[in-house]
């Protein structure tokens, strides 16, 4: 690239300080870190916060905007574009657009979305128009009588970062609580109770039927690949024992505090929702993200819903909590590039990409509610938004 440039007067925000200083990017990497100010600066944060991009494992964005509407289907291409440009200006430069394999709630048009997802994001690339760096992720729905042979086409897919292994069967794990599926499930669909009461039936049949086999086929599908393994919404030390022992590392959105004290026991990291920790706790009624960071049960955050809930939920962890700012960073950061095995990225070090933001704390007063604005954001050296 060739290119080198200061960015000065900022709070530095390492792996484990917030440092007076700036960074020097050459060639698209970090060339130094250092404190105080510089004889030459090319790029003036003014004070601002300089952390590391955002890294990204589980959004449904991209699904959202296929479908901004019921029934309301966007152009495939167009839906890329706007969800990347959502990504990049949420300050997220490397992301892991999670996609469905298989119909969790019914919603069979989650399998066209899958096609239009793949062929979007090679088109986007052909193109060179992404900003943020785009990976793949897909969520097995395992009791889904069709997921293993969705998922067989795309088990060599060179994008694929992450595959997590869901089990949406109400009466268990998120769904523990049949009378909150009820008001879920009835509230978005409109069904009756008797057509509430079949469904639950078939979905219960499909697990004892399907959930071990295809868990079994996606796994061995996938053998010998430099994956990352997911169980979803473990709710007991035996949902935890059952995927540590299939290899899994990661425990996504664990529905209690004792099931992520066992992920941590089996050594698999823990990510939770950000949107639960902006909005004080889980839309299913199950462990407080903030309780987890609490106990030191937290390894990092997902926007899963809303991608700017990324950056503002490390910033209110840090505050509500009392804990200092790099801990909070490395959770929607360094961690989750650990999770994926990219040690490229995650972290303001020499020699790292230089993926950086630039992020404003607004304070708050009476007008104004206290939430980080992001004011720049560069991947690999150059600026993207």
């Amino acid at each position: 690239m060739g290119h080198s440039f200061t960015c000065g007067n900022a709070k530095v925000i390492t792996r484990d300080q917030e440092i007076d200083g700036g960074i020097v990017i050459k060639d698209g990497l970090i060339a130094e870190v250092f404190a105080g100010p510089a004889g030459r600066i090319d790029v003036d944060f003014a004070g601002d916060f300089l952390i590391p991009g955002l890294v990204e494992l589980h959004t449904d964005n991209l699904e959202r905007q296929f479908q901004p509407r019921p029934k309301v289907q966007w152009p495939a291409d167009a839906a890329m574009l706007a969800h990347d440009t959502q990504m990049i200006t949420a300050g997220i430069t490397t992301v892991c657009d999670a996609v469905c394999v298989g119909f969790y709630g019914e919603t069979k048009e989650r399998v066209q979305f899958l096609k239009k997802s793949l062929d979007a994001l090679a088109h986007a690339e052909e193109a060179g128009v992404l900003k943020s760096e785009h990976f793949l992720h897909l969520r097995c729905e395992v009791s889904d009588p069709h997921c293993a042979d969705i998922f067989a086409p795309l088990a060599d897919e060179p994008h694929l970062k992450v595959v997590s292994l869901m089990d949406h069967t109400p009466g268990q794990r998120q769904w523990l609580d049949i009378d909150r599926y009820r008001t879920f499930h009835r509230g978005r669909t409109g069904a009756s109770e008797d057509e509430f009461q079949a469904l639950i039936e078939r979905r219960r049949a499909d697990q004892v039927r399907y959930a071990d086999q295809h868990r079994n086929s996606v796994l061995a599908m996938v053998e010998g690949r430099k994956l990352a393994i997911a169980s979803h919404d473990d709710t007991t030390d035996e949902h935890v024992a059952e995927a540590a022992a299939v290899g899994a590392t990661i425990s996504e959105f664990p529905t209690t505090i004792a099931a992520a004290r066992a992920a941590h026991t089996a050594n698999m990291t823990t990510i939770m929702g950000a949107p639960n920790v902006i909005l004080g706790g889980s839309h299913s009624g199950n462990v407080a993200a903030k309780e987890l960071a609490a106990n030191d049960l937290l390894d990092g955050l997902s926007s899963d819903y809303v991608p700017v809930s990324l950056l503002h939920a490390a910033f209110k962890l840090a505050d509500q909590l009392e804990r200092p700012l790099p801990e909070m960073i490395r959770k929607v950061s360094l961690n989750n590039a650990a999770m994926i095995n990219m040690a490229d990225r995650g972290e303001i070090a020499v020699g790292k990409r230089a993926d950086i933001v630039r992020v404003r704390r607004n304070r708050k007063t009476q007008e104004l509610v206290d939430v980080p604005s992001i004011i720049g954001v560069w991947r690999c050296g150059q600026r993207v938004a």
